[in-house]
């Protein structure tokens, strides 16, 4: 079905046959997913294929019922997002969790502020800031502006390097670019490139298939819960990504000639 990705060394991080249930609802059924150092691997499908569930897990949000998370080559368990944190997986979400009020530095070290003494190290956090913006290629006015006063690429860009602070390996992107315009989305698939080349594994859920052949190494396909597919972006076609992505390799017309196929093969036997 797919054409995989020709990735070399042990993942990063590695799902094998997770599932999850919501009641009467199977969510998820095992499901495989893997990323590498220094690989985006793009989540794609339909809604409610699975995707944020998927993403849910790997960020501890919400455990898996069955299946094995390995990180770097070993089982572990994520059962609270602080495992994911500690373990160094960071989760960007689509809403951002961003406080518009206060300015760029208070943003990125929100929860984690440096201290001199008993008072906050202003300087010290604005460096930092400063140094990591800079490192990314990050362009905004000041670090010393309020996030309501940036564009929405500016605030994505915000967000993704504020989970870089911790020193992660693997970040998770959530419909990054969602209603994003065209040089704001550019600035964010930017963003996205240079954390592959500082070697750290991208998991980007997107339905944008654009911004998807522009950024990723592999496509990993999800439909109604289950994988369908995992391609190498540098040879599959988009009719046959669009294929895995709406089932439309599984109907009728393929269902048969399956079935005369086999019954051909039985006439020759």
């Amino acid at each position: 079905m797919a054409d995989t990705a020709d990735s070399s060394g042990t993942p990063v991080l590695a799902l094998s046959g997770v599932s999850k249930r919501f009641g009467a609802v199977q969510a998820l059924s095992e499901v495989d997913l893997d990323v590498r150092a220094g690989e985006v691997v793009a989540l794609v499908g339909d809604n409610g294929a699975g995707k944020s569930t998927l993403i849910k897990v790997i960020a501890g949000v919400g455990p898996p019922d069955s299946g094995t998370l390995t990180w770097e080559g070993r089982p572990v368990a994520v059962a609270k997002p602080h495992d994911a944190q500690a373990l160094g997986i960071a989760t960007v979400y689509q809403d951002l969790a961003l406080c518009e009020n206060l300015d760029v530095v208070a943003n990125l070290f929100l929860g984690r502020e440096l201290m001199r003494g008993i008072a906050l190290d202003e300087v010290g956090m604005e460096k930092q800031a400063t140094e990591l913006l800079t490192t990314l290629s990050v362009k905004i006015p000041s670090v010393r502006i309020p996030v309501a006063s940036l564009s929405g690429g500016q605030r994505q860009t915000v967000a993704i390097s504020r989970s870089l602070l911790g020193d992660p390996k693997v970040v998770l992107l959530d419909e990054p670019t969602a209603a994003l315009g065209v040089e704001q989305t550019a600035q964010v698939l930017d963003l996205i490139e240079r954390l592959r080349d500082r070697g750290l594994g991208v998991i980007v859920i997107s339905h944008n298939l654009d911004d998807v052949f522009a950024v990723a190494d592999r496509i990993a396909v999800l439909r109604l819960g289950r994988n369908n597919g995992v391609f190498d972006r540098r040879t599959v076609s988009r009719e046959d990504l669009l294929a895995a992505i709406t089932g439309a390799i599984d109907n009728v017309v393929t269902r048969r000639q399956a079935r005369k196929s086999g019954e051909d093969r039985g006439d020759q036997s």
